[in-house]
């Protein structure tokens, strides 16, 4: 076996495979940040009828990313998927400020659930692009997110899933809160 086969097992045995849970309400932009994630083509995305499941392979691990639909009825059924969360992933249409409170209803259960209690938590404010956007620090007043969030790591970053600026800044940040190699 040659130095280089070596590596190469020695690194698939080190690759860490990481679950991450992608939620939000309807329309706030999951999917195409998922296929976005995934390098996929972006230009015909269909509400999430149910649920998605991408595996992403990058430089020491490969992310497992579960994007659940947000739908109302859909709702109840997201605890279905909270075992073994490494990371949640909430994704908030900054441009649709009629449903901040909805959002942020949505997102305090979700931090109260003892199944997903100390997991790390990226809060993307997506749809950046449009004009009528609320900024991340304005999002995170609304919602009071300083004192909601106290038992575990938590970001908000301005994204769009359409330009995919900020998406990669926020998976920066996964990274870090998870100890892992960062993305080359």
């Amino acid at each position: 076996m040659g130095l280089l086969s070596l590596l190469r097992r020695f690194q698939k045995e080190t690759d860490r495979e990481v679950r991450i849970l992608l939620l939000g309400l309807d329309n706030a932009g999951k999917t195409t940040i998922l296929k976005a994630l995934a390098d996929e083509d972006i230009t015909h995305i269909m509400p999430t009828q149910g649920f998605n499941i991408k595996s992403v392979a990058t430089t020491g691990f490969k992310l497992n990313v579960w994007d659940i639909g947000g739908q109302k009825k859909i709702r109840p059924y997201w605890k279905n998927y909270f075992e073994n969360t490494d990371v949640l992933i909430y994704v908030i249409d900054s441009s649709d400020k009629k449903r901040f409170d909805e959002t942020g209803e949505e997102l305090l259960e979700l931090l109260e659930e003892e199944k997903l209690s100390k997991v790390p938590v990226l809060i993307y404010a997506n749809k950046q692009d449009l004009f009528k956007s609320a900024k991340p620090s304005e999002i995170a007043n609304d919602l009071q997110l300083s004192s909601a969030i106290r038992d575990r790591q938590w970001q908000i970053q301005a994204c769009s899933a359409l330009t995919k600026e900020g998406i990669k800044d926020g998976m920066e940040w996964v990274y870090n809160s998870l100890g892992t190699p960062k993305k080359k």
